[in-house]
C-alpha cells in the first residue's frame, strides 16, 4: 500500500539520510520526498512510501522515533504520489472545461494534498451562531461539527459538490470566519477550509485516521497551496460560481460522483 509519513527532523547534513536509511531497512520503498518547512534548525518532510501491507506501521514509527531529534507527526494512507505539475494540470483542466470546473477542482484536490475527500459548500455567514456553535478559544481545541443531514431553519449549509470518497451522511466543521485555515474535528478528522471569496462558498478538504494510521494536521503550506488553487480556479470560473451560490439552499444535500 501507499503511505504518507510526516516527520520533523534536525535541519542538518545527514539527518535526511538517516531517515531514508531507516525507512529502507524497515522495508519501505521511498517514492517521493516533499519538504514542507525549514526554519529554526528544524525541517518538516513528507515521505510517500510503498509499504508492505503485511508489515505493521507501529514498527516503522518506533524505528523513526528512535533516531535522535526525529519526531513522527503522522502516518496515513495515500492514493499515490502527487504528480509533478499537478496544480498546473488541474487549473488547465478547469480552464478547458469551466462548466464542470468546480467538480474538477473538488475531485482533484484530495489527491494533490494526500487527503481523503473534499466538498464545495455554501455556508451562511451566521450559520455557526444560529446552530449554537461557539468560536474555539485556541487552535488545538476541538471544532464544533454539525451534520449536514440535520434539520436546519431553512438557511443551513448546502453541499454543491462532493468528491467520490466523501462520507454519507456528511459532516462539516464550523467554518466561520471565512479564511483559509486548518481545523480538527471532535472525531479527529483534519480539515483544510478555504473560502472562494464569494458569499459563503468554501472548499473543505479532509483527511481522517484509519485503524492504526494517524493523519497529521494540514500544514500551513498545504493550506496555502489549497488557497492558491481556489483563488486561481475562482478567477477562471468567474461568474459561474455565482450561479452555484444562487442555487436554492436550505436543504442540505450530498452529491457524490461515481
Amino acid at each position: 500500500m501507499v503511505l504518507r509519513v510526516r516527520v520533523t527532523l534536525p535541519d542538518r547534513p545527514g539527518a535526511l539520510g538517516q531517515v531514508a536509511r531507516t525507512l529502507g531497512v524497515a522495508g519501505a520503498d521511498i517514492v517521493q520526498v516533499v519538504v514542507l518547512e525549514r526554519q529554526a534548525g528544524r525541517a518538516v518532510d513528507d515521505f510517500t512510501l510503498m509499504w508492505p501491507g503485511a508489515s505493521r506501521v507501529e514498527r516503522l514509527v518506533n524505528d523513526l522515533s528512535a533516531l535522535p531529534g526525529v519526531q513522527v507527526e503522522g502516518v496515513w494512507r495515500a492514493n499515490g504520489a502527487p504528480a509533478i505539475g499537478g496544480d498546473v494540470e488541474l487549473l488547465a483542466r478547469v480552464a478547458a472545461n469551466p462548466a464542470d470546473g468546480l467538480a474538477i477542482l473538488v475531485d482533484t484536490v484530495p489527491g494533490l494534498l494526500a487527503a481523503d475527500w473534499a466538498v464545495a459548500a455554501v455556508v451562511p455567514a451566521d450559520w455557526a451562531v444560529r446552530n449554537g456553535a461557539t468560536p474555539r478559544p485556541a487552535r488545538l481545541e476541538p471544532v464544533p461539527v454539525l451534520s449536514l443531514d440535520a434539520p436546519t431553519d431553512g438557511a443551513g449549509p448546502a453541499v454543491t459538490y462532493a468528491s467520490w470518497r466523501a462520507p454519507d451522511p456528511l459532516r462539516v466543521p464550523e467554518v466561520t470566519p471565512l479564511r483559509p485555515r486548518a481545523l480538527t474535528g471532535p472525531d479527529g478528522t483534519r480539515y483544510a477550509v478555504v473560502p472562494f471569496g464569494r458569499a459563503g462558498l468554501v472548499l473543505i478538504v479532509a483527511r481522517a485516521d484509519t485503524g492504526e494510521l494517524s493523519a497529521p494536521d494540514f500544514h500551513s503550506s498545504e493550506v496555502e497551496r489549497a488557497a492558491q488553487l481556489v483563488r486561481a480556479a475562482a478567477a477562471i470560473l468567474g461568474d459561474r460560481l455565482d450561479l452555484v451560490i444562487a442555487a436554492p439552499a436550505g436543504v442540505p444535500t450530498v452529491s457524490a460522483s461515481s
